[in-house]
């Protein structure tokens, strides 16, 4: 008698089971917003990296890629 895992359960997108572990989609962030990030401190948003990042600076020349729904940034 084999065992089953749950490894090897089939996945079904559109269950409603699934509803608690999506994601919501990551607010677009608009150039000149201000970003305060755990590590790097407070930075102005100078340009889009396509529709997951942005470019950050952080002050005295460094610059960043973040992605926006990166945990350790919160949106001031």
């Amino acid at each position: 008698m084999a065992s089953t895992r749950a490894g090897s359960r089939p996945h079904l997108p559109n269950s409603p089971f699934n509803a608690s572990r999506r994601t919501p989609a990551a607010e677009p962030i608009p150039v000149g917003a201000q970003l305060c990030h755990d590590r790097h401190g407070l930075g102005r948003v100078i340009a889009l990296d396509g529709a997951a990042s942005v470019i950050v600076d952080f002050g005295n020349g460094e610059r960043r890629r973040v992605a926006i729904d990166s945990p350790r940034i919160e949106r001031l």
